[in-house]
């Protein structure tokens, strides 16, 4: 894959440094007409931002051919992302338009040499590239001007006239997908004499109508200030917009014809030389081809140690293959999240900047976001770089949540895989993780909203296990992966460990997932993942919750006890209610506290076959059943043979270790 994408942009840069050549052929003709270049902050040869220049001249000649005359683009990322825009004026036929893009887009670094921003119109079209975005904001800037003299015996009966027929066709324009109108009107001199006065307002696509509507308004008003007797006659060229109004001669209008409706030349054509083909003469009679080959050789180089980054991690999560096709087209059609550019990720979370980090883990960071096309405040995980795991929780959580739809889920809007950045878009909780509230000895959280958690917690797990169309074990479910919105209402995440498998199936596999205190003591030993593992750690979430205390605690004789052995000890002794958080100060209603514990001790026991199904750990919950479970006998607890076991463990959020364990035995 190297040396083809190699030798895919060494025919580029050439190809580009030929077209640069065209200037010396074509310049009378597609010249800027006075172009508006930076000089400041300016680039040097070979680095980043030249190679990006060069692939976005590439990008919006092909787009602007194919896209009936306009297109945007974008290439790199801050602080060498390139932003760029190409159009043609609607008054130009396609052989113009096509020759004028052409000529523009090579001869761009010999207009502004080294500028990071330049701006320019020329007799058939516009070319704009910035380091800045630009799109959707009317640029009222003037690049050239036209004035035409006209007299007529009652000239202020013309520029009415002339007038209502602008003010119409600007509302045409902006109202029009295509940005631009024309039109004309028949003037009655006072002296019995007529005139036909012909109009074309066009914006560029990008602008809202707003915009468009603004830029059109203000060069129409600039041509009649332009003028000793009021009139408005001539043309304005600008860098957002284009006015003519003009009398007597009709306006030429060619749309641009699709490209399938272009007729290719005849082989036997005896046309003259294409300019590529005069070009390529040039080159190869240039005196500093040594220099040239130089610079795209650094160039070539420059763009393969960039590029080569991503196209491994690509390989290496399976997500660029031929199945990525049919998940574009999913995208486009909404049935799944959508697939953001990086550079709006960055833009949004102010280039992950640590003021907007909500959270850290070991396989990555959260950050604070702002999508301003979608209006969104969002959470934005990503991914370390340095992190194996990171990258195969990554996979998961595209491939598994991006499917499942729930309210007491973290709703997955959107994620982007770029170079060796990987992204995650979610929903954004205002009220942060369960963990953060369940032990801040400063506001406790009441019983009333921790039991709706509980509820929120087991509605989700239901969802996964038993209403989806392939059971979805998530196997690392606890209080730092349980989110919770402006109301409280909890909300499962972080599917980065899950699995699917047929409803009635274990997942068995060699590698134990999880997080240390909410692991099923089972999985430890047979190294196989299934519904029940998952409810055994809802059984000591919802315990957590009840107590207030974390899962491994010390009973009063110093003696270091998991919270679900210390709490089965008070169950045999018949003070179950003794267990209940001392904060709440007794202020819940106890039957609920009751059926809560039990079930979090039903779900918790050590033996699988004696834990139930999540829908009947709900029905109790939900009071659907009349009483609770049969008292059942005190557990044993032994401890599981973690000797036995390779282990490799990642800091989880939260401060809780999240465990990815070989198992060195055999896994049914």
């Amino acid at each position: 894959m190297a040396p083809r994408r190699f030798l895919s942009f060494l025919l580029t840069a050439m190809a580009l440094f030929a077209n640069t050549v065209v200037v010396v052929v074509v310049s009378q003709n597609y010249a800027a007409v006075r172009p508006n270049c930076s000089t400041t902050d300016n680039y040097t040869v070979a680095s980043l931002y030249q190679v990006n220049l060069f692939k976005l001249m590439h990008d919006l000649e092909a787009g602007a051919i194919e896209n009936r005359g306009f297109n945007t683009s974008r290439e790199g990322d801050p602080p060498d992302a390139i932003f760029g825009l190409a159009m043609c004026y609607a008054d130009v036929n396609w052989d113009q338009c096509q020759k004028c893009i052409e000529a523009a887009t090579a001869s761009a670094e010999q207009t502004c040499p080294f500028s990071r921003r330049m701006k320019a119109s020329y007799k058939a079209c516009i070319l704009r590239y910035s380091d800045e975005s630009f799109s959707s904001v009317a640029d009222l800037s003037v690049a050239s001007y036209t004035s035409i003299d006209v007299n007529a015996t009652d000239m202020a009966g013309m520029n009415t006239t002339g007038w209502k027929l602008m003010v119409g066709l600007i509302r045409e324009a902006s109202n029009s997908s295509l940005r631009w109108a024309n039109g004309s009107v028949v003037f009655s001199d006072s002296d019995g004499s007529s005139q036909v006065l012909y109009g074309l307002v066009q914006c560029t696509k990008d602008l809202s109508a707003s915009e468009c509507t603004r830029c059109l308004t203000d060069f129409t008003a600039k041509l009649s200030s332009s003028h000793s007797n009021g009139s408005n006659y001539g043309a304005i060229k600008g860098y957002s917009c284009y006015v003519v109004y003009q009398i007597g001669r009709k306006l030429g209008i060619t749309i641009p014809p699709p490209p399938s409706q272009l007729t290719p030349p005849s082989p036997s054509s005896t046309s003259p030389p294409s300019y590529t083909k005069v070009a390529g003469l040039v080159v190869g009679v240039s005196v500093g081809s040594l220099v040239v080959i130089i610079t795209l050789a650094i160039l070539a180089w420059r763009c393969l140690e960039f590029s080569t980054k991503g196209m491994t991690l690509e390989q290496e999560l399976g997500v660029v293959s031929d199945g990525e096709l049919q998940e574009e087209e999913e995208f486009k059609k909404g049935a799944v999240p959508k697939r953001f550019h990086y550079r709006d990720l960055a833009v949004a979370t102010r280039y992950f900047s640590d003021e907007l980090k909500l959270g850290e883990g070991g396989f990555g960071s959260v950050y604070h976001g702002y999508i301003n096309d979608i209006n969104l405040h969002v959470a934005i995980k990503r991914v370390s770089k340095n992190s194996n795991q990171g990258r195969k929780e990554y996979e998961s959580e595209v491939k598994i949540i991006s499917r499942l739809r729930h309210h007491n889920l973290v709703e997955l809007i959107g994620w982007n895989h770029h170079r060796d950045e990987l992204l995650l878009v979610y929903e954004l909780m205002p009220n942060g993780s369960l963990d953060t509230h369940i032990h801040n000895l400063d506001n406790v959280l009441p019983w009333t909203i921790r039991y709706d958690i509980v509820l929120g917690i087991g509605s989700a797990l239901l969802y996964l296990h038993q209403d989806c169309q392939q059971c979805v074990l998530h196997r690392d479910i606890k209080p730092s992966n349980v989110m919770l919105d402006a109301s409280f209402n909890a909300k499962l995440g972080d599917f980065g460990l899950a699995r699917l498998v047929d409803h009635g199936r274990d997942s068995h596999t060699t590698v134990l997932a999880g997080t240390i205190g909410y692991i099923d003591p089972d999985c430890m030993i047979a190294v196989s993942a299934c519904a029940e593992s998952d409810v055994y750690s809802f059984g000591v979430i919802i315990l957590e919750v009840a107590c207030g205390r974390p899962p491994r605690i010390e009973n009063a004789e110093g003696i270091r006890l998991h919270l679900v052995q210390w709490a089965w000890e008070f169950y045999g002794r018949g003070r179950i209610l003794e267990v209940a958080d001392p904060r709440l100060d007794s202020e819940f209603d106890s039957m609920e506290m009751e059926r809560v514990i039990i079930t979090a001790l039903w779900c918790a026991h050590p033996d699988r076959a004696k834990r139930p199904s999540i829908r009947e750990a709900m029905s109790v919950l939900r009071r659907e059943l009349p009483s609770l479970p049969a008292k059942m006998p005190v557990a044993m607890f032994v401890p599981p043979p973690l000797d036995k076991f390779q282990t490799n463990a990642e800091t989880g959020t939260g401060g809780s270790r999240t465990w990815v364990t070989t198992g060195s035995i055999g896994a049914a």
